[in-house]
């Protein structure tokens, strides 16, 4: 069967060629910056301002509450940071994340911890879900920011994020998520959701790496990171990437508008796959159950492999996948997403997520499934040896 097969979409995405068209203009003839007040400079200007705009559509937002970044890190610790630091001194010295949250803000909030804030984490459900008594106990008045993720990058589980912020508004406290893998699959509209801010990254979409954004609500307070500029009115201070903000927003108008059929199309692939594997190798872990599950991330253990093991012996027989989040690749250490849900270190050291998107076919699941229960035998063969 022809290959290779790409089961890696959470990690990164294909760029788009109607992205690519969009952005050619601005990696070429018209260069200018859009802080300078010539013809270029106005010409660059005027297309950022539209990609702002057409950006705060898909959001349900307004273009002033839209900031470009370089990506979901840089939007995570903008919001955490950012939002912390600008209101500790008032008293609000607490910061509030899951114990399942993506690196970027785990790492954000370990530096507040630094810089002489309280961390708190919050527990979730075997399933990923958030404890609500534990949000309950721990979302309190003295705390400035609370981070939850909307779609977890390893497991897919889905956060009821409207809710949860619905929470820590009554309580007066900032709501951040990271969206950076909910975008396109799950229905976010920020005038009828109250999340304050809310991270994207356009390389999950099909625009380039290095293309982020953030949605920072009118009225929240947020102390920038950088300085040196006034661009996108102090907040991220810099020049502006012309033709990524083009990208992001033409990506971001692509997903919305295949949403529905895109996320059925996911569905319906990745549970043909789940029970593909699931029927010839039955005692198979699937990350994540019991709970929402986005449509495009199958995470599973098989019990007596390792996933460093396998994911070398699905690249050989031409199949992309991860062991978790891209960003701990190499790690020996076993997903702190796993552990948190109280998974067994052997089984945790087995996970290897397949995640689905554009490239995904019928004929792509098909070969995995053969493939993946074969290389689960040889495996274990090896393991008794």
């Amino acid at each position: 069967m022809a290959g290779p097969f790409y089961f890696d979409h959470a990690a990164t995405t294909p760029i788009r060629p109607e992205v690519g068209e969009a952005m050619a203009p601005f990696l070429g003839a018209a260069f200018g910056n859009p802080s300078s007040t010539h013809r270029w400079g106005r010409e660059a200007r005027a297309a950022l301002d539209a990609a702002r705009e057409r950006l705060a559509t898909c959001l349900g937002a307004r273009a002033d509450e839209v900031c470009f970044t370089s990506g979901g890190t840089e939007a995570d610790n903008l919001a955490v940071i950012g939002t912390w630091r600008a209101l500790r001194k008032g008293g609000r010295n607490a910061v509030v994340a899951t114990t399942i949250e993506h690196k970027a803000v785990l790492a954000a909030v370990h530096q507040l911890a630094k810089e002489g804030g309280e961390e708190r984490l919050l527990e979730v459900t075997p399933s990923g879900q958030v404890r609500a008594e534990h949000f309950d106990t721990v979302v309190r008045d003295d705390v400035a920011i609370v981070s939850v993720m909307w779609v977890n990058n390893e497991i897919g589980a889905v956060q009821d994020v409207p809710r949860l912020a619905g929470k820590a508004k009554a309580r007066g406290v900032f709501f951040h998520t990271d969206a950076v893998q909910a975008f396109g699959k799950v229905a976010i509209d920020t005038a009828r959701q109250p999340v304050d801010l809310l991270s994207l990254s356009g390389h999950k979409i099909g625009a380039p790496k290095g293309a982020g954004a953030m949605f920072i609500r009118r009225g929240t307070p947020i102390e920038s990171l950088f300085h040196g500029g006034s661009q996108d009115r102090g907040r991220r201070p810099g020049t502006e990437n012309v033709a990524f903000a083009v990208g992001l927003a033409t990506a971001a108008e692509c997903a919305l508008r295949e949403h529905d059929a895109e996320c059925a199309r996911l569905t319906a692939l990745r549970d043909r796959l789940e029970s593909a594997i699931r029927a010839r190798v039955p005692d198979i872990v699937v990350h994540g159950v019991g709970g929402m599950r986005a449509p495009h991330i199958l995470n599973v253990s098989a019990p007596g492999t390792d996933a460093e093991s396998m994911l070398m012996a699905l690249d050989l027989a031409g199949i992309a996948a991860s062991g978790g989040s891209a960003c701990q690749s190499g790690s020996v250490e076993p997903s702190h997403v796993l552990v948190a849900l109280g998974v067994p270190a052997e089984i945790a050291g087995a996970a290897v997520r397949l995640s689905l998107g554009a490239l995904t076919t019928d004929a792509a699941v098909a070969r995995v499934a053969e493939v993946f229960p074969t290389l689960v035998a040889k495996a274990r063969g090896f393991a008794a040896v």
